[in-house]
């Protein structure tokens, strides 16, 4: 059986941190004393140094337009429409940065294949078929989307790319994961929504699948829900955009979970047999429930720690960006785990190996 390998991936983000002014702006709306000072502290416990967006931070004061452009104006955010009529825009931009970074020169010509993940936007013909012909690919390549499936699809669009070398071993996939998160900033004031506005940036990915035996062996793909969390995760198109519901006993349930399950889940393999953790770094204490529900060291989610640190969830891609970094980090060749969450909630894991 022809086996499938991530050969390497590109990323890129906007050019606007926005964190830092985030934080600002959290700590002057919230009008209750003690929401503020604990949205002042969480944002200090979460690990996040910065955050990119297509949206530009405007000029203080932002207590009516938050943006340089007034996108967002208070009392007047913009509805679904032109959101996703930015989204067109920006996220094209945004995944050929990624694609550049991935460097497919002459490759080009080659690719069979193009799988598109993303959850924060829509257009038909779609992005990847926007992508398909500024990349200047054959009319010929089958495109796919991975839509709507939030944090986890990164695991549904490497285990179709391995899927079609599996079955086609002269097919060379292209994985794109593009998300644009701060297009869906909701005017919700409250302690819980600005919480969850705190931990997303936007960010994409490209990267290449193919039979070629370098970079990571991609393996036993497993999907599991873990019981009575439906609503703990939900993903909903509204008039002003995606509306996102992220309850906080999400970190507690998955700690549980794996607590219970996760030797099942990493079976036949323990945590001690494992060199590698790439880990869909959701935020801290979602980082802090896996580390801690597998009993796993205080180093072994490093890369995803590094990524959260510098660019927050940046929702599908983001354990992209950290499967770059365990390539990048290079090594002698080991075994790994991958997992990432999303709504269901759904537990989305592989097993892999780095090969050098």
């Amino acid at each position: 059986m022809t086996r499938a390998f991530l050969n390497r991936v590109g990323t890129a983000v906007p050019a606007h941190d926005i964190h830092a002014a985030f934080v600002a702006f959290g700590c002057g709306v919230l009008d209750d004393p003690h929401a503020r000072a604990l949205f002042a502290r969480m944002a200090d416990m979460a690990d996040i140094h910065h955050r990119y967006a297509v949206i530009e931070p405007g000029p203080l004061p932002r207590d009516r337009v938050l943006d340089a452009d007034g996108f967002y104006t208070r009392g007047a955010f913009p509805g679904t429409q032109a959101r996703m009529e930015r989204f067109e825009h920006e996220a094209r931009a945004l995944a050929l940065r990624a694609a550049a970074a991935l460097d497919l020169g002459g490759e080009r010509d080659r690719i069979t294949h193009l799988v598109l993940a993303c959850c924060t936007g829509f257009t038909a013909p779609g992005l990847e078929f926007q992508l398909m012909q500024a990349l200047g690919l054959p009319s010929s390549v089958e495109r796919t989307i991975v839509g709507f499936m939030g944090c986890f699809a990164a695991v549904n669009a490497l285990r179709l790319a391995r899927h079609f070398v599996r079955s086609e071993p002269r097919a060379r996939v292209l994985v794109v994961n593009v998300e644009l998160s701060s297009l869906h900033l909701q005017e919700a004031w409250e302690l819980e929504k600005m919480l969850s506005f705190l931990l997303f940036g936007d960010g994409a990915t490209a990267a290449l699948v193919t039979a070629d035996p370098v970079g990571i062996e991609l393996d036993a793909f497993r999907t599991v829900v873990i019981p009575r969390t439906d609503d703990m995760i939900t993903w909903h198109i509204g008039d002003t955009g995606f509306l996102m519901h992220l309850s906080g006993q999400v970190p507690g349930r998955i700690r549980r979970f794996l607590r219970a399950e996760g030797e099942g889940l990493i079976a036949p393999h323990t945590p001690r047999d494992l060199a590698h953790w790439a880990v869909h770094a959701g935020g801290r204490s979602i980082l802090d429930a896996v580390q801690h529900g597998l009993g796993l060291g205080p180093d072994a989610l490093a890369h995803s720690r590094g990524v959260l640190r510098d660019y927050g969830n940046m929702s599908s891609a983001t354990l992209m960006f950290v499967l770059d970094r365990l390539l990048r980090a290079g090594g002698p060749p080991g075994d790994g785990m991958a997992m990432a969450f999303g709504p269901g909630l759904t537990v989305e894991s592989f097993r892999f190996r780095t090969v050098g």
